[in-house]
């Protein structure tokens, strides 16, 4: 039997299908992870590479990115500082040139600010957490939207938080940022909705993503084992 993944309440209608339902596998598909240098980024390069899909690493940092070669040698990687439009079109170019279209995006990259009651949320820090969660979000998707709507099977994940549905004042620009984040995917879920049946975009909340590195891998591999409309505007609670 399929495990079934935890749905969000608040989230109503929607499917909690996980695992071999049938559909396309990920083997062969074409990933770009946004945001791979992470211990997180690097588990879901070395899944996807172990079920053989093409790895497209993009970081800000070269060095970091021998991290993902070091799990999954054939990985092309990138660096790319994704906040900025215009460097994410020319990312999209090159991968075009070189890959052809996309068939997935996972997009890992965050950060963390806060504490200190509703005072201590700093313009500083939102600006941090607006540009790393959300502007790169919109840059990516924006991108390569055409390509996840072309492909047989285009799927999109980001992760988020469990702090969107329980937010406290000493997290409040963090929880923003995500609820910011969600918001965009399930608007580009309902673009995919609209455009047909082969496209899905999929939430992925954590309490902490520390430990649950290869669970989410997993899940991000079994994202191509279930129909799209199962999975679209989806969002998925990983608990320990």
């Amino acid at each position: 039997m399929p495990r079934l993944i935890p749905v969000d309440p608040l989230w109503p209608d929607e499917g909690q299908v996980a695992g071999p339902v049938g559909g396309p596998r990920v083997a062969g598909q074409t990933v770009l992870l946004a945001g791979a240098t992470s211990v997180a980024g690097v588990a879901v390069a070395a899944a996807l590479a172990e079920a053989g899909a093409r790895v497209l690493a993009v970081g800000s940092n070269a060095e970091r990115l021998e991290r993902v070669r070091a799990v999954a040698p054939d990985t092309s990687v990138y660096t790319c500082n994704l906040a900025d439009f215009a460097a994410v079109t020319a990312l999209a170019a090159t991968v075009h040139a070189e890959h052809g279209p996309i068939d997935g995006l996972v997009h890992l990259v965050g950060g963390w600010r806060g504490g200190g009651g509703l005072d201590g949320q700093t313009d500083e820090d939102w600006d941090f957490l607006h540009e790393r969660v959300v502007q790169t979000l919109r840059h990516t998707t924006r991108a390569f939207n055409a390509d996840l709507l072309a492909s047989m099977a285009g799927r999109l994940a980001i992760v988020s938080s469990v702090s969107v549905t329980s937010p406290t004042p000493g997290g409040a620009n963090y929880a923003s940022a995500k609820a910011a984040a969600e918001t965009w995917i399930r608007a580009v879920g309902h673009g995919f909705a609209k455009s047909g049946d082969s496209a899905a975009a999929v939430i992925f909340a954590v309490r902490a993503l520390d430990g649950l590195e290869r669970r989410l891998a997993a899940e991000v591999v079994a994202l191509w084992d279930s129909p799209a409309p199962a999975l679209n505007n989806t969002r998925r609670i990983l608990a320990p």
